[in-house]
């Protein structure tokens, strides 16, 4: 177990090493971040982190529209 996930503060990266951005969306096809979300995320808060993680699956292309 990753010494991270004790803590109630610890939120895991999105990141599943698929890191290849997608010059139409701007977005990584693995995680779907934007390369400033990729670059900032290790100075997110928790809270901050918990959101974009929240925003992700609206970005996936196989998701239906709402």
């Amino acid at each position: 177990m990753n010494a991270d996930a004790c803590d109630p503060d610890y939120v895991p990266s999105p990141c599943i090493d698929v890191c290849t951005m997608d010059e139409r969306t701007g977005l990584c096809a693995g995680c779907y971040r934007t390369l400033g979300e990729i670059a900032q995320w290790s100075a997110y808060t928790p809270e901050q982190k918990r959101a974009l993680r929240a925003r992700l699956p609206a970005r996936h292309p196989a998701r239906p529209a709402p």
